[in-house]
């Protein structure tokens, strides 16, 4: 076999032996192994290759970095059973209830907060599916309407940060997590955003697509406006402060308003209530990454313990749900890991047969420079999302792509680290996808699996379809500006 061969055919074996329906881990190993024979056999490649393979699965145990993915994976589980998420949904479902959309308006932002607490877009959907799809059905909502918000706003924990695909294409591109937490949070509120931009323009085009709670289903009916002032009032103060105002005159102010707010509203009081305990989480994990008091591990660990007490605060914990949790947990940290070691003896091949040369020579002489390459990436990604999962993706592609994201980077005048992360929120992005287009879209799935009867399979892949194109809307954002990413690095 001519050598210039091994790298395609490695990379195209994969693929049809993913295809079959192996597993994915094990399709890796044993096509790593098998061009390693192969590449013996014809001179290709040394026997002493091989004594490499140890080395690197010694590494990936020995790789700290993924130990935040139990820890995030176990704090998730936690507060999916913790009733946070119920509190949630029905406090601020009580809060935009008049307006029309105001269910749908509740469960984007109670998907966006559970993506900065959970991290999980299996808990944050069915969570949500459970508890918001037959309510909003009940009071009239579209069936294609309702599904759509609820799976597209529980994928949003694929890129609000703490993500766990975040810390896993951190590790494979060789950056560090918490500059990419801090270069993927605002594009993950931009597309919150759009979200929230979608209902409204639906509720104006389509009004009976989703009309407004009946007085009679809104115990604090009345007090809506107030405790929206009330919020609003909270949001300037957090700018003037960020804007020079002291400190401690924004606490103080803050203190009044709560004290002055709680006595005259019971919805607004309720709203902080509900309200301080994820945000608590919120700092408690990402702030302390982001200030760089704490690893994403130690941000991890600490998070399992902030969930196991509001838990613990709520007398939701028990046993039965710590043994699930930890059960849950043990399951896809060693999926994980059996995918990463697989990706390792792939790649030492791979590497092995100058396959990195081969992607890097490919894609390096694509037409259109820097905006081609990253088209046909994201193209890829896309299409191949239809068939793996984030993880796949992440394990596989993403050590191909790295030296050609790297001479890239070189071309474009950035430094290389900078542009990696970029890259990696950008993909990011794009594999939000991967939960939403049918017929493989995982997130459809979980939402099929609570779904009531009435709600046809159709209606959710149809219902998923605007918010694909959002999405991608957001992924041709940010290949347009790279900003969005870059001005918090």
């Amino acid at each position: 076999m001519p050598y210039e061969w091994m790298p395609p055919l490695m990379f195209v074996s994969l693929i049809a032996v993913l295809l079959l329906g192996y597993p994915v881990a094990f399709s890796l190993g044993a096509i790593g192994l098998f061009f390693a024979w192969l590449g013996i056999h014809y001179g290709h490649l040394s026997i002493n290759l091989l004594q490499n393979i140890p080395l690197r699965i010694f590494d990936t145990m020995s790789n700290q970095l993924l130990l935040a993915i139990p820890f995030f994976t176990f704090m998730g589980l936690i507060l999916e059973r913790s009733g946070l998420a119920e509190d949630l949904l029905d406090t601020i479902g009580q809060l935009f209830g008049p307006l029309r959309g105001g269910l749908a308006y509740a469960v984007i932002l109670v998907g966006a907060i559970l993506a900065a607490t959970t991290g999980i877009v299996a808990a944050s959907v069915i969570a949500m599916g459970l508890i918001s799809l037959p309510v909003m059905l009940r009071y009239g909502y579209s069936p294609r309407l309702a599904s759509g918000v609820i799976a597209a706003s529980g994928t949003l924990a694929q890129i609000i940060p703490p993500s766990l695909v975040l810390i896993v294409m951190a590790d494979q591109l060789g950056v560090s997590v918490g500059d990419m937490y801090k270069a993927a949070f605002v594009p993950g509120f931009i597309l919150t955003g759009l979200y929230l931009l979608y209902v409204l323009v639906t509720t104006l085009v389509r009004p009976n697509a989703a009309p407004g709670l009946p007085r009679e289903a809104r115990p604090f009916a009345g007090m809506e406006p107030g405790a929206l002032a009330g919020l609003l009032a909270y949001a300037l103060l957090a700018w003037a402060w960020n804007q020079g105002l002291p400190g401690w005159l924004a606490l103080s102010l803050g203190a009044l308003l709560t004290l002055y707010l709680a006595r005259k509203n019971a919805l607004f009081l309720r709203v902080v209530r509900v309200m301080i305990p994820p945000l608590v989480l919120i700092f408690l994990v990402l702030g302390t990454i982001f200030l760089g008091v704490a690893t994403p591990t130690e941000g991890g660990a600490m998070g399992a313990v902030g969930a196991l007490l509001l838990a613990l605060a709520n007398r939701r914990l028990t046993f039965s749900l710590l043994w699930q949790a930890m059960e849950a947990t043990a399951k896809l940290t060693s999926f994980v890991v059996f995918i990463l070691v697989g990706s390792r003896t792939f790649s030492l091949v791979f590497y092995g047969v100058d396959g990195d040369l081969w992607v890097e020579h490919l894609l390096s002489n694509l037409p259109g420079g820097e905006i081609g390459f990253l088209l046909l990436i994201n193209l890829a990604v896309f299409l191949l999302a239809f068939f793996l999962d984030y993880f796949e993706i992440a394990f596989i592609i993403l050590p191909l792509l790295a030296p050609a994201v790297k001479a890239m980077a070189s071309s474009v005048g950035l430094e290389v680290n900078t542009y990696l992360v970029y890259f990696g929120v950008l993909l990011g992005v794009n594999l939000q996808t991967s939960f939403m287009h049918p017929p493989f879209g995982f997130a459809l799935f979980y939402l099929r699996s609570v779904a009531p009867p009435s709600v046809k399979t159709s209606d959710i892949y149809w219902g998923a379809v605007p918010f694909i194109l959002i999405q991608l809307l957001m992924v041709g954002l940010l290949l347009l500006d790279k900003n969005l990413v870059l001005r918090w690095l």
